[in-house]
């Protein structure tokens, strides 16, 4: 690794990091160690990255803000690609945006509401990046990023740089074109939003950060709901019913507040969450014969 740590830095692609914590890099706080970690300053960077990590047949994986991961505690033997610095910023249109796959998706929706742009209420108590709210079609309270995304910008897995139209990106309930086309890589979003009352916008987002606070676990790190709502049904509601709410393995609980969180409540291990993730997953089987799908991904566990 010390040789392809040598090639970055000579490329030139941005800041590298060695043996980073991925505790740092997920909002489970949770995870081992990766031996290189890349920030590349831009889309010609990160192609040149990406270039010499084939090249030195070395693995990677690009990550957003981790709200979405769970990494086991093990070391990951490769380099993690951070696209924070893809980040631009561009109004092409009083409603229309074109923004950077590593732009905060929180920031964004405040940043929409104070120019009274409707649009992204939705998505301001969502802690992901803009790359990474695509890759999942992110949604809350029965919109989600398909409803607003124009086009997205992806390089492919042969470094290509190409648009793909809404209809392409075939956004279903948090799934994407991106999630079934592994190596294609999210690198900027045309949003189109519709002027709104800003007051009435603002009053939406306040009231649902609200309504975030007495329902769901914030003062805790995790990854939100762990698990998808299946047709007709409330995966919080089963595992409640359950009883389950409450149940420790470790340091990892079943949220007391909303049951389809698991918090990391007391210096849990990456094992302790998958642990109780899987055990609950079991149970609810056990009990109602629905197979939960697990919307965290699990990363370095093989």
């Amino acid at each position: 690794m010390d040789e392809v740590f040598k090639k970055l830095e000579s490329a030139g692609v941005g800041k590298i990091e060695k043996n980073v914590s991925l505790s740092k890099c997920t909002t489970y706080h949770v995870g081992g160690e990766c031996l290189l970690m890349v920030f590349p300053k831009n889309v010609s960077c990160l192609r040149k990255t990406l270039s010499i990590l084939k090249e030195e047949n070395v693995k990677y994986k690009v990550i957003g803000n981790g709200s979405n991961l769970l990494f086991s505690s093990k070391v990951y033997e490769g380099v993690i690609i951070r696209l924070d610095e893809i980040n631009e910023l561009e109004f092409l249109t009083p409603t229309k945006i074109r923004v950077g796959a590593g732009y905060s998706l929180v920031k964004l929706s405040l940043l929409a509401a104070r120019k009274g742009l409707a649009g992204l209420e939705f998505a301001s108590g969502i802690p992901g990046t803009i790359g990474g709210a695509v890759y999942m079609n992110a949604g809350a309270y029965k919109s989600d990023m398909g409803y607003i995304v124009q086009d997205v910008t992806v390089l492919t897995p042969d470094l290509r740089i190409v648009k793909l139209e809404n209809k392409e990106m075939n956004f279903h309930y948090r799934t994407s074109f991106l999630q079934t086309h592994p190596g294609y890589i999210c690198l900027e979003v045309v949003l189109r939003l519709e002027k709104g009352d800003k007051a009435m916008i603002e009053e939406v987002i306040r009231d649902r950060r609200n309504r975030r606070m007495e329902a769901q676990p914030l003062e805790y790190p995790s990854a939100g709901s762990v698990f998808r709502n299946p047709e007709g049904m409330f995966a919080g509601k089963m595992i409640e019913d359950l009883g389950l709410k409450g149940y420790t393995i470790g340091g990892a609980k079943v949220s007391e507040k909303h049951a389809n969180f698991i918090i990391n409540y007391d210096h849990a291990s990456s094992e302790d969450i998958k642990n109780l993730i899987e055990y609950v997953k079991d149970k609810v089987k056990e009990e109602y014969h629905v197979e939960l799908k697990v919307e965290q991904e699990f990363v370095n566990w093989e």
